[in-house]
């Protein structure tokens, strides 16, 4: 149609929506938890690549405690950013914050040490059953009292 007006016919376009502002891999539960403890220094800050503010605020002892309750509040409403403007918004630690190659070094170490707590508790095992003969055989020759 030539009027301004939609005929039921015309697809209508989609509504254009905000920018989605990309989420930081750094935690929000560690930096609250940063915030909370070491705030007055302004460690969330450091966390969060934030240096220059961090210093500030460290030097300015956490704007004299009102910046620090500020961003207390704030890394609990999942409002902060990161140093290039991501918000803090997830609560668990991703491995994009600590890489790969930590994660696959710490599923190898588990498994190392499974293997050898295999290895124990078959020793323990053998030395238990080792114990029961012993015992056994020194039962029979009346050598201990039987319960």
């Amino acid at each position: 149609m030539t009027s301004g007006s939609l005929s039921r016919y015309e697809p209508m376009e989609p509504e254009p929506r905000a920018a989605e502002v990309p989420v930081s891999e750094r935690s929000r539960g560690v930096a609250l938890g940063l915030a909370f403890v070491g705030g007055v220094f302004g460690l969330h800050r450091f966390y969060t690549g934030r240096i220059q503010s961090g210093i500030w605020m460290c030097l300015t002892f956490g704007g004299m405690g009102i910046w620090y309750l500020y961003d207390v509040v704030v890394v609990a409403a999942g409002d902060f950013r990161d140093g290039e403007g991501r918000r803090v918004a997830r609560w668990e630690v991703s491995d994009a914050a600590i890489g790969p190659a930590a994660s696959e070094r710490r599923v190898s170490d588990l498994e190392d040490r499974m293997l050898g707590l295999e290895s124990q508790v078959g020793e323990l095992a053998e030395r238990l059953d080792f114990a029961e003969r012993l015992l056994a055989q020194a039962r029979e020759r009346g050598n201990l009292p039987k319960t």
